[in-house]
């Protein structure tokens, strides 16, 4: 194989592998969290009320370490790797008031 096919073999490899390599905080959210907590974590979902579970922009929420989150999220989430745990806790923080 010529140079050049295997350069552009391999950046069209990487090109395709970037977009799944990258966790995106609000997609994780959106899709393993949301269900309780809402889109916007105020846990205004009828699972959120009758779980009675914390508005995730509240203060009580945003003292907590990022270590304390990690440790709720494990908690609470089966089947999520460490970087979309980390993914999920920055995107938590976005939602300060």
């Amino acid at each position: 194989m010529k140079r050049s096919t295997v350069f552009i073999l391999a950046a069209f490899i990487l090109a395709l592998a970037l977009p799944m390599a990258a966790d995106d905080g609000a997609v994780t959210f959106g899709t393993k969290c949301a269900v309780c907590h809402g889109k916007a974590g105020a846990a205004d979902t009828p699972m959120g009320k009758a779980k009675k579970i914390k508005d995730l922009a509240s203060p009580e929420v945003q003292k907590m370490t990022d270590a304390q989150l990690t440790e709720k999220i494990s908690g609470h989430t089966k089947g999520l790797t460490a970087d979309q745990i980390k993914a999920a806790v920055s995107f938590i923080r976005t939602l300060k008031k």
